[in-house]
């Protein structure tokens, strides 16, 4: 099947969330100029959103510990946003003092993941989004919103689209302009995202929609496709596939952002992204972390990249 054309209203936006997602679990701490040379792989690449990083406690996520560090000397960078984690008053008042370019408030849509994962009320944290509001709003910080188990609960089950409608009306009142479904447990299915983007469509019109998905089960860039498909323009992803949360069982890694570049420019829709380049970031995560990675463009190559006929062996018999 012939790709679509490209046309205006196709531009995909891409946040790479490996630096902050892709490493929050990872069991021996990267060093801090490892994490540097990998966000500079990914500029060079073409990417302009970087989630950078969470303001949270060191004892809960021990790799986020040099989150201000990160941000520092980051900061200024023309042409680049980065933004970063923070789930109450304390973490957002030192990611802008660090200089972060957005803050991104967190919340889970399921009662028992948020107390797995703040160690707070969803109501509690909700209430205290007010203060980090006003905090964001007096400073010039760009606040973003972010619904994590959006698409289902490993100890609740389904999440129903209502409380995904009330958590997204909550943020829209406290100013905030892009909301991202954060498929934390891989629970997602193009069965289940399309319904919950129709309700917030509807429900909040004046929202942006940013989709974030694990591969858990292997069906993690057709759910992308069905959010393309759909309307969606603004997505995450982490290079290499690498990632999962720390407080979900059974958690594996974000879709891989250079499986979903490839996956765009393959269907239609531009990302401006140097796919060779990403290529290459992916390698420098895996010799970061010293390991083979998920990610499967990074070993297949894309379609169009032709081999030698001597690079294989001719059958015999």
């Amino acid at each position: 099947m012939t790709a679509p054309a490209s046309a205006p209203g196709r531009q995909v936006a891409v946040t790479e969330v490996s630096p902050r997602d892709g490493l929050q679990s990872e069991k021996a701490f990267v060093p801090t100029e490892d994490k540097i040379r990998l966000v500079e792989s990914l500029v060079a690449a073409g990417i302009r959103s970087v989630e950078l990083t969470s303001f949270v406690s060191p004892r809960a996520v021990p790799q986020m510990r040099d989150a201000a560090e990160l941000v520092r000397h980051f900061r200024g960078r023309a042409g680049v946003r980065f933004s970063a984690l923070a789930p109450n008053l304390r973490g957002a008042e030192a990611a802008i003092e660090a200089g972060i370019d957005a803050v991104v408030m967190f919340a889970s849509a399921s009662e028992s993941h948020n107390l797995k994962n703040v160690n707070r009320s969803r109501a509690d944290s909700i209430a205290g989004f007010h203060e980090i509001a006003r905090l964001a709003q007096g400073s010039g910080v760009a606040l973003h919103g972010a619904i994590a188990t959006a698409f289902g609960c490993p100890f609740e089950g389904d999440v129903p689209v209502d409380q995904l409608v009330e958590q997204a009306m909550r943020y829209r009142d406290l100013g905030i302009s892009r909301i991202t479904l954060g498929d934390t447990t891989g629970m997602a299915t193009p069965g289940n995202v399309v319904p919950a983007l129709d309700a917030l469509r509807k429900a909040v019109p004046e929202v942006g929609i940013a989709l974030h998905f694990h591969n858990t089960r292997g069906v993690g860039l057709a759910c992308a496709y069905a959010g393309l498909l759909h309307g969606i323009r603004d997505f995450e992803a982490s290079v290499g596939g690498i990632g999962g949360c720390p407080f979900v069982p059974r958690a594996t890694g974000n879709i891989a952002t250079e499986d979903f570049v490839y996956l765009c420019e393959e269907s239609g829709f531009p990302t401006g992204i140097d796919l060779g380049r990403l290529i290459e970031a992916a390698r420098t995560a895996e010799r970061i972390l010293g390991r083979e990675l998920p990610g499967q463009v990074m070993k297949a190559a894309p379609r169009l990249a032709l081999s030698s006929m001597d690079a294989v062996r001719t059958a015999h018999g």
